[in-house]
């Protein structure tokens, strides 16, 4: 068996009417499409995968996302240019999003360029370039 990528991430917050928002502007501004918009569930679709995004239960709303916290350390998705980096960098300005790192090269694989940010919850989002096929066309790690 081989899988054919990713089909859709969830994303679980708390403070759903913040990060909906926040997720209604990202997620079309990376090419992913709004298809379901409900109270609790918003799920876009597009780069051959989907985002999910619903509210934690009740009783889990005090909790903080923890990166090495057992569960997601951070989602990241691949850009199909170095320069789609940067303008997402500007547009993550322009919401006010958390800005981890700006753009930088990477030693993940050669020519590695990437932004990592925080989404209104905390949950850290990475974009990146890598040339060719990178480590991925090897069947390697992102």
């Amino acid at each position: 068996m081989e899988i054919n990528g990713v089909a859709h991430i969830q994303l679980t917050v708390n403070d759903f009417a913040s990060c909906s928002r926040f997720y209604k502007r990202l997620l079309p501004f990376l090419g992913l499409k709004l298809v379901l918009d409900t109270n609790e569930f918003i799920y876009h679709v597009g780069g051959r995968t989907a985002v999910a995004v619903t509210p934690a239960d009740p009783e889990q709303r005090a909790a903080r996302f923890e990166q090495r916290r057992i569960g997601l350390h951070h989602v990241c998705f691949r850009a199909r240019e170095r320069t789609d980096v940067d303008a997402l960098h500007e547009f993550l300005l322009e919401l006010g999003a958390t800005i981890v790192h700006p753009p930088e090269e990477g030693a993940w694989a050669p020519g590695y360029y990437s932004v990592l940010f925080e989404d209104p919850d905390g949950i850290r989002i990475e974009v990146n370039h890598v040339p060719g096929k990178g480590l991925l066309g090897a069947g390697g790690p992102a």
